[in-house]
């Protein structure tokens, strides 16, 4: 007879799994890469703390440079992993934003937010916004990262993530548009398949009700106060303020199989039926999954997502 601990409140298999007892068992997203100077890239990273009274940080990530004095565009970047697992850290994120930094030739902020269900949302979206103030403390050139105060360019700043990192960097520029953030404009959001949900079933959702349970299950679990997929949080549809989304320009991806294909579609006639003046895009890979990019990386459709990302970013 098994003892207590060994029953489960909450089996989200392959990704996590919680027992009765509180144990949390990560299932993914728990290797870790080290800071370093990637060989093939010859992008440089390192890791800093936001703050550490909330347990917040980031890895930074450089391109190689002939001028030490160049500014580039900025990239804050948001992880996904419903709102549960992976970190910048973890292989997938490390070897991505190492890609993008390179492509595009920007530097590269991605963010280490406190996960759920140890910290519940909406503790991803205060850690979020922590990290964004922190990086706002650079405009000036005299914040306490120099890679920020030399490199960065305030001028071209850029939010994005996948998943439920879209999700967040989505939030995030609501919250620039509703709040303010004296002197930090983002130029453009990009939103690589994003965690956007909602009760009511669009597009090929209604064909598989099992994975809409789970979908609702998943965002239950990790926002137990949340008053459900219907959470102007997680369905952009129920939000007052979405035309005050604070960017001119959008790009969302899309994959043909992935169950959230239809949210970020949904979200392109949301933003152009609202208030909201800027230009939004979507480009759909087809044939693929959820955030397929992350490990089939030289496949010729992350190849053609990445080069998206880079004109997107260096768009004049």
């Amino acid at each position: 007879m098994g003892s207590s601990s060994d029953e489960v409140a909450f089996d989200f298999t392959p990704f996590i799994k919680i027992y009765k007892d509180g144990r949390v068992q990560r299932l993914a997203g728990c290797e870790v890469i080290p800071p370093c100077k990637d060989p093939g890239t010859n992008v440089e990273s390192k890791d800093v703390v936001i703050s550490k009274d909330d347990d917040v940080s980031a890895r930074i990530f450089i391109p190689k440079l002939t001028d030490q004095t160049q500014k580039l565009p900025l990239l804050v970047y948001f992880h996904g992993g419903g709102f549960c697992i992976e970190t910048p850290y973890s292989p997938p994120y490390h070897n991505f934003l190492n890609s993008i930094v390179s492509e595009a030739h920007i530097v590269g902020v991605s963010v280490h937010y406190k996960r759920a269900p140890e910290h519940p949302v909406p503790i991803a979206y205060e850690d979020s916004w922590t990290s964004l103030k922190w990086v706002a403390s650079h405009l000036n050139g005299n914040g306490p990262e120099e890679w920020l105060n030399r490199h960065a360019d305030f001028g071209k700043v850029f939010c994005g993530g996948d998943s439920a990192g879209a999700n967040i960097a989505h939030n995030m520029g609501i919250r620039v548009g509703t709040r303010g953030l004296p002197g930090f404009n983002i130029d453009g959001i990009l939103l690589v398949h994003p965690y956007f949900w909602g009760v009511e079933r669009i597009g090929s959702e209604a064909q598989k009700p099992e994975l809409h349970a789970a979908v609702d299950k998943l965002w239950r679990f990790a926002c137990p106060t949340s008053t459900g997929s219907d959470d102007p949080l997680i369905n952009p549809a129920t939000d007052p303020n979405l035309g005050k989304l604070a960017c001119k320009r959008v790009v969302v991806f899309v994959a043909e199989n992935d169950l959230m294909k239809n949210r970020g579609w949904y979200y392109k006639d949301l933003l152009e039926k609202s208030e909201w003046q800027g230009v939004v895009e979507v480009m759909e890979a087809k044939g693929e999954n959820h955030v397929f990019h992350l490990f089939n990386p030289y496949s010729d459709n992350a190849v053609a997502l990445l080069h998206r990302i880079a004109s997107f970013i260096n768009h004049s």
